[in-house]
């Protein structure tokens, strides 16, 4: 590990990995630790779970420990950041799909603990059911973990450019750096949902802790601009500079840039 970031103060913790599995299977086992130390507690851990290319390795890690070393899933709630809409659950490109490929199908989770915001609504259904998503989290007592992935406009969840610090659970409009960024996964631009349901800022920062991971160079820029640049709606992200409980993960690469 890298240790020579002392400058930003702002954040509670701030660690830079040499590379993108070291800090990956460094994000994993903290989460892990906290699922033993919940049940030695006899107390449910309430995971906020991400998608996309960043988390794919902290999965992965967690279902070797799960099948190499025993660790269980029995009390894990879980709640994903976001969802597509509208998208069938059973399709390719959904979080559904995502989430059980790479993390769900390979554990020992009960399938009454997973909660992945469910798009394939009618418009009028949309504003009870996100009341309800987040209903539902306040009544676990708010997460005891939120796994956070960056977009290269500073989104977090799929809150984009604008949204508000006191957002909560709601249909979001994507941005179109966000679509982009999405295109490789449904084949053309046409493809790609121009909405999705997500969690809101608010949502995210009251979680008891928050693993922000970024990896690769091409995070390096956005990176730089959320951790030391000015705490504005502009770049959703920056908002975890205020945030005492958050720790932020990079590998070298990502960290590049505040570096200089």
């Amino acid at each position: 590990m890298i240790n020579n970031f002392d400058e930003l103060s702002k954040v509670n913790r701030f660690n830079v990995w040499s590379d993108a599995e070291k800090a990956s299977i460094y994000v994993a086992r903290t989460i892990a630790e906290l699922i033993v130390q919940q049940q030695h507690l006899g107390k449910p851990a309430v995971l906020g779970l991400a998608t996309g290319n960043t988390p794919k390795k902290v999965y992965q890690e967690l279902v070797r420990l799960h099948q190499n070393e025993g660790l269980s899933f029995h009390n894990v709630i879980s709640f994903n950041l976001d969802e597509y809409y509208p998208i069938h659950p059973e399709s390719f490109q959904s979080y559904t799909y995502f989430m059980k490929h790479h993390l769900f199908n390979h554990i020992d989770i009960d399938e009454s603990n997973i909660h992945i915001p469910h798009t394939d609504l009618s418009p009028d259904r949309i504003l009870q059911y996100c009341n309800d998503y987040e209903t539902k989290i306040k009544n676990y007592g708010g997460l005891d973990l939120q796994l956070l992935g960056i977009g290269r406009n500073g989104h977090i969840g799929f809150n984009e450019p604008g949204s508000k610090f006191d957002s909560t659970t709601r249909l979001v409009n994507l941005h179109s750096l966000t679509r982009l960024d999405a295109e490789a996964d449904f084949g053309t631009m046409e493809m790609v949902p121009h909405q999705a349901i997500s969690i809101g800022i608010h949502t995210i920062t009251q979680a008891k802790k928050i693993l922000l991971l970024a990896l690769g160079e091409r995070k390096s820029e956005i990176i730089n601009k959320a951790l030391k640049g000015d705490v504005s709606t502009d770049v959703p992200a920056s908002i975890l500079q205020t945030i005492p409980q958050v720790e932020i993960v990079l590998d070298a690469e990502a960290a590049s840039l505040i570096q200089e």
